[in-house]
Protein backbone atom coordinates (compact mmCIF):
# COMPACT_ATOMS: atom_id res chain seq x y z
CA UNK A 1 0.00 0.00 0.00
CA UNK A 2 3.12 2.30 0.49
CA UNK A 3 3.89 2.40 -3.52
CA UNK A 4 0.85 3.94 -4.37
CA UNK A 5 1.93 7.49 -3.12
CA UNK A 6 5.31 7.39 -4.90
CA UNK A 7 3.17 5.84 -8.39
CA UNK A 8 0.32 8.60 -7.78
CA UNK A 9 3.18 11.34 -7.34
CA UNK A 10 5.51 10.42 -10.74
CA UNK A 11 2.25 9.72 -12.40
CA UNK A 12 0.55 13.62 -11.49
CA UNK A 13 4.05 14.77 -12.44
CA UNK A 14 4.55 13.37 -16.00
CA UNK A 15 1.22 14.46 -16.77
CA UNK A 16 2.25 18.12 -15.72
CA UNK A 17 6.01 17.79 -17.86
CA UNK A 18 3.47 16.50 -20.89
CA UNK A 19 1.42 20.28 -19.96
CA UNK A 20 4.23 22.11 -20.30
CA UNK A 21 5.52 20.33 -23.40
CA UNK A 22 2.08 20.23 -25.47
CA UNK A 23 1.63 24.05 -24.92
CA UNK A 24 5.43 24.68 -26.22
CA UNK A 25 3.60 22.99 -29.29
CA UNK A 26 0.85 25.26 -29.71
CA UNK A 27 -1.47 22.62 -28.19
CA UNK A 28 -3.77 22.76 -25.60
CA UNK A 29 -2.00 22.17 -22.02
CA UNK A 30 -5.75 20.97 -19.60
CA UNK A 31 -6.36 18.68 -22.50
CA UNK A 32 -3.02 16.96 -22.69
CA UNK A 33 -2.92 16.83 -19.16
CA UNK A 34 -5.79 14.67 -18.56
CA UNK A 35 -4.87 12.64 -21.82
CA UNK A 36 -1.67 11.98 -19.47
CA UNK A 37 -3.58 11.10 -16.71
CA UNK A 38 -4.35 8.49 -18.37
CA UNK A 39 -2.17 7.36 -21.02
CA UNK A 40 1.27 8.46 -18.98
CA UNK A 41 4.68 7.84 -21.14
CA UNK A 42 2.70 6.77 -24.50
CA UNK A 43 1.17 10.62 -24.12
CA UNK A 44 5.03 11.43 -23.79
CA UNK A 45 6.00 9.82 -26.64
CA UNK A 46 3.57 10.93 -28.80
CA UNK A 47 4.03 14.58 -27.72
CA UNK A 48 7.98 14.60 -28.41
CA UNK A 49 7.61 12.28 -31.64
CA UNK A 50 5.15 14.74 -33.17
CA UNK A 51 5.89 18.33 -34.82
CA UNK A 52 3.75 20.89 -34.01
CA UNK A 53 0.70 21.87 -36.02
CA UNK A 54 0.98 24.33 -38.49
CA UNK A 55 -0.01 27.82 -38.68
CA UNK A 56 -2.61 29.06 -40.99
CA UNK A 57 -1.95 32.60 -41.69
CA UNK A 58 -5.24 34.57 -41.43
CA UNK A 59 -6.57 35.33 -45.56
CA UNK A 60 -7.33 39.22 -45.47
CA UNK A 61 -11.02 39.18 -46.70
CA UNK A 62 -12.48 42.18 -48.88
CA UNK A 63 -14.42 44.85 -47.25
CA UNK A 64 -18.15 44.01 -47.80
CA UNK A 65 -21.50 46.51 -47.27
CA UNK A 66 -22.57 49.37 -49.20
CA UNK A 67 -19.49 51.45 -48.38
CA UNK A 68 -17.49 48.90 -50.43
CA UNK A 69 -19.07 49.22 -53.62
CA UNK A 70 -17.65 51.76 -56.15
Amino acid sequence: MGDYVPHGLFWITLALVNAGLAEQKNRSRWAWFLLSLFFGPFATFYIVATAAPATVPLASTPPSGPSAQP
